[in-house]
């Protein structure tokens, strides 16, 4: 089967023409050969945007998105009424491109378009979908993407610090239960002190006490099997502070740890994460 050339831009909000900072809020595509034109757009799930740029209301950036939508709307009745819908033999793929052109060019607006990208696709309306979660949903970022990031800072930290040849990745436990600790130092064969980034900071507030229960499980389980380091430290990172929610889920976790009698600061607290390493 022949792949379909896809045309995309990537919806930018854009609220501060001062910085330039930007959001992504959505994606637009169209496949001429293909008779294909749609478009996906944040509008519901706003609040990630709304935090990003705290001193805009979501009502703001809702209204911009109407806008848009409706223009996207005008634009593909044309091109439908222009044969993109199927009902004639040919369709005018000249006009298609220059409206693709002439809709996303350069101009001073809160909504703006990336630079054009094409991609090859079996099925655009899957492209598009795909396209969308990943540049506006973000689905790369996992929390095994996020704590790996703040292993990687955690790290260098040590190092720079002249001491990440003393912490190794262990799996401790015995031979029916282990857990990966990232940083463990031992003294010949036995753990003495394990650390653990732990990302707390998911879009919802179950998945923060999920997450944050399955490594009370294992400490509790090394625990009761003698298998816990003495010292043991977790370098947190939560949700934003005007989430009451997530911020109720993540303080729970954070105390429920602690009543382990495990050690928890926030992984900004560079100072106290190093004195810990170094002790």
């Amino acid at each position: 089967m022949n792949k379909i050339a896809c045309h995309y831009v990537i919806i930018r909000f854009v609220p501060f023409v001062e910085t330039g900072e930007f959001a992504n809020a959505g994606v637009l595509m169209m496949a001429p050969k293909a008779r294909y034109f749609d478009f996906k757009l944040q509008y519901r799930r706003c609040k990630r945007i709304t935090d990003f740029f705290d001193e805009i209301d979501g009502k703001f950036y809702r209204e911009a998105i109407r806008a848009l939508r409706e223009e996207l709307g005008r634009i593909h009745g044309i091109l439908k009424a222009n044969g993109f819908d199927g009902r004639r033999s040919t369709v005018d793929l000249d006009l298609a491109r220059d409206l693709f052109n002439e809709l996303i060019r350069p101009r001073e607006s809160i909504l703006r378009f990336s630079d054009p990208g094409i991609v090859l696709a079996d099925d655009p309306k899957e492209k598009l979908k795909e396209l969308f979660e990943f540049y506006v949903e973000r689905s790369f970022v996992t929390r095994h993407y996020q704590e790996t990031i703040l292993e990687n800072g955690l790290r260098k930290w040590l190092y720079k610090a002249q001491l990440g040849e003393r912490f190794q990745r262990i799996a401790l436990g015995d031979e029916d239960y282990q857990a990966t600790f990232p940083f463990v130092e031992q003294i010949g064969q036995r753990p003495v002190k394990a650390i653990k980034p732990l990302h707390l900071a998911q879009n919802q507030p179950s998945k923060i006490i999920e997450h944050g229960a399955a490594w009370l499980f294992r400490v509790s389980e090394l625990k009761q099997r003698d298998r816990l380091p003495e010292k043991v430290l977790f370098t947190v990172s939560g949700p934003g502070k005007n989430d009451e929610r997530r911020q109720r889920a993540f303080a729970d976790i954070v105390g429920r740890l602690e009543e382990t009698g495990v050690d928890v600061t926030e992984y900004a607290n560079r100072q106290h994460i190093l004195n810990f390493a170094s002790a």
